[in-house]
């Protein structure tokens, strides 16, 4: 498992316009990397709408924002542009950076148990450390537990 300190694993993947993205293309700069189960569900699209309702804010800080789930370039960009998120959504078929990062185990709803991806949030320095890793993401709330909870 992943711990605050780590360096964060490398991936290159392709966002919902269909561009290679990859961890080194954001070198010199923080990234929150936000891990989310699916496009389009009501949790998944608290939490990117108020990244979304938040960016401004949050580049000013100095971050860039990467979302990442298993779903394929062509939902992610659908969920993009029915939601107007101003970030790049990273497809994850593969679950390879789901897996790198520890996102992916056993979840239960309703009584039911499945494999799902879990909710996590990790902040990235400069540097391609991990200086933060939220694993109880308040998704309404979340752009401010990041500020709360990370100084850098």
């Amino acid at each position: 498992m992943l711990q605050e300190g780590d360096n964060a694993p490398a991936f290159k993947t392709k966002d919902q316009n269909g561009n290679t993205i990859a961890l080194s293309d954001f070198e010199g700069k923080k990234v929150i990397l936000f891990f989310y189960p699916e496009d389009d569900t009501p949790t998944c699209t608290e939490e990117a709408c108020n990244l979304r309702d938040n960016f401004s804010l949050l580049k000013k800080k100095g971050f860039i924002i990467l979302g990442v789930s298993p779903q394929d370039v062509k939902s992610h960009k659908k969920f993009s542009t029915k939601f107007e998120l101003p970030f790049p959504l990273l497809a994850d078929r593969d679950k390879k950076i789901i897996d790198a990062y520890g996102c992916w185990g056993q979840k239960q709803m309703f009584g039911h148990k499945y494999m799902g991806v879990w909710r996590y949030t990790f902040i990235i320095d400069e540097n391609g450390k991990i200086e933060k890793i939220f694993r109880k993401v308040h998704s309404k709330n979340h752009t401010e537990q990041i500020l709360k909870n990370y100084s850098s």
